[in-house]
């Protein structure tokens, strides 16, 4: 029997609070463990929720649907093993149950029995699920606060309607567009499907209005804003070659530079390439590949033996390539507005069929928990799961997050729900789907002093402990690292 009651046992089943689980520290055993002490009501006053919970009413969120069935199915073990330990027909599966039981008094242990065998038996209606198949189910069964569809089917691919809203697009605003804009889609865009992943990366994010124009009309604009820069940039540079070129022939003639990095050979292609650029107004590529770099300040000085010349298309060229880069290209305007467009018709159509997909199902409960009516709706969730355990919560992103802040009041604790977020910070592996540290590191801060550790690997070498502890020491102690 322990002589210090473990972390499982005395956590306190009540308000807001975070436990950090390393790798291999026993996070399944302590979620599993801190279910069997809600389902017998354990912990009084102190640590305790203040009434015992069925599996209907303990909400459990874990990442994906392999991790829900397994620990659905390790909970409902860890319950039938403790039923029949408290019934005294089997040792004790482990020290944890043996020292839950001697808590309660012996005349109780048949009705804890009882109790942790309903709950067994009830494992298959527990709200045990991914965070997408539980927003899913609270759009469905709180249509009304939510402002959701009754009857609405989960699309796990959209990508067939994606793809054919798109056509809509490039037929509604491409098939009519002539001359340069014309071309300009031609070469940039080739087709809806070349635009499709393009598009599709903006979604969600804010876009500039365009001042309603059509696509065309914001590709012929910045064109035309595009050669006038372009001409500017060339106008002094008909006259510039031929006198930067005058000043390359006399340094040679004279011998005033090092003839290893000075030579007809190399620059006169450079000024050919300059004036034939400059000369035509619709030639935007300009490549003279070292004159870069040899035709500035620097360059002319590395090449001349004494006092280097100095001349204004000089001082112009470090800032030549740069300027040609960023000349004004329609691109991003299109793009917004193709993205506008687009995912506008996109929800339109998934609302019309009673689609929704994963993204949907989050998005759609945020935006009802952020409504008018958003408060009702927490206030019902809240009813029906008192108690929320957030499994891999490392991996939140911050919809999700929102979602629960807005059930749950994480910072406020209140005594009268539990929310209990399980993660490892060292594992926050997830950016590609969303998942954000700053998420994770908002949530520590909002449980401040209600921060628990699992601080035993049970799983791992001494070696490997250390060796990990090492890199992540430095780190936690600042605050901005941690």
């Amino acid at each position: 029997m322990s002589t210090r009651t473990p972390l499982a046992l005395a956590f306190p089943l009540h308000g807001s609070q975070l436990i950090e689980a390393s790798a291999g520290t026993g996070k399944t055993f302590t979620i599993s463990a801190l279910y069997l002490r809600l389902i017998l009501g354990h912990g009084g006053e102190a640590n305790g929720f203040g009434r015992e919970l069925l599996p209907p009413q303990i909400l459990v969120v874990t990442f994906t649907d392999a991790a829900t069935k397994e620990l659905r199915e390790r909970i409902r073990t860890r319950l039938a093993e403790a039923a029949r330990f408290f019934r005294e027909e089997t040792p004790a599966p482990d020290a944890l149950i043996a020292e839950l039981r001697e808590q309660f008094d012996p005349a109780q242990w048949a009705g804890c029995a009882n109790r942790l065998d309903i709950a067994a038996q009830w494992m298959d209606e527990a709200a045990v699920s991914t965070i997408h198949s539980w927003c899913q189910r609270m759009l469905r069964e709180h249509a009304f606060d939510s402002g959701s569809l009754f009857t609405q089917s989960l699309e796990t691919d959209h990508s067939d309607l994606l793809g054919e809203v798109l056509r809509d697009y490039w037929r509604l605003f491409c098939y009519p567009m002539q001359g340069d804009a014309l071309n300009w889609v031609r070469t940039h865009w080739g087709g809806p499907a070349a635009l499709l992943p393009r598009v599709r990366g903006l979604f969600g994010s804010e876009h500039e209005s365009g001042d309603g124009k059509a696509p065309a009309e914001l590709i012929d604009e910045c064109l035309r804003e595009r050669r006038a820069a372009l001409l500017e940039l060339k106008m002094p540079w008909r006259q510039w070659a031929d006198e930067l070129l005058v000043i390359c022939h006399e340094g040679v003639a004279s011998k005033a530079v090092d003839g290893r990095k000075m030579q007809a050979r190399y620059f006169e292609p450079w000024f050919e390439k300059l004036k034939a650029w400059a000369q035509d107004e619709s030639m935007e590529q300009l490549d003279i590949g070292t004159g870069f770099t040899r035709l500035t300040p620097d360059g002319m000085a590395e090449a001349w033996k004494g006092q280097a010349p100095s001349h204004p298309g000089l001082d112009a060229m470090p800032g030549l390539k740069s300027s040609l880069d960023a000349l004004p290209t329609p691109d991003a305007a299109v793009l917004q507005h193709a993205a506008r467009w687009v995912g506008a018709r996109f929800e339109e159509e998934k609302r019309r069929r009673a689609e929704m997909g994963f993204d949907d199902m989050l998005l759609r409960l945020d935006a009802a928990l952020q409504s008018d009516s958003g408060e009702r709706l927490a206030a019902v969730i809240r009813e029906q799961f008192p108690v929320a355990l957030i499994d891999e919560f490392q991996d939140t992103d911050p919809v999700q997050y929102r979602i629960f802040e807005s059930i749950y009041r994480i910072e406020d604790n209140s005594p009268d729900t539990g929310l209990f977020l399980i993660g490892d910070p060292k594992q926050a592996i997830y950016a590609f789907r969303g998942a954000d540290i700053y998420t994770y590191l908002r949530a520590r801060q909002a449980t401040t002093g209600r921060l628990h550790t699992l601080g035993t690997n049970f799983r791992s070498s001494h070696g490997m402990v250390n060796a990990v502890n090492h890199v992540f020491e430095r780190a936690e102690s600042r605050e901005q690292g941690r």
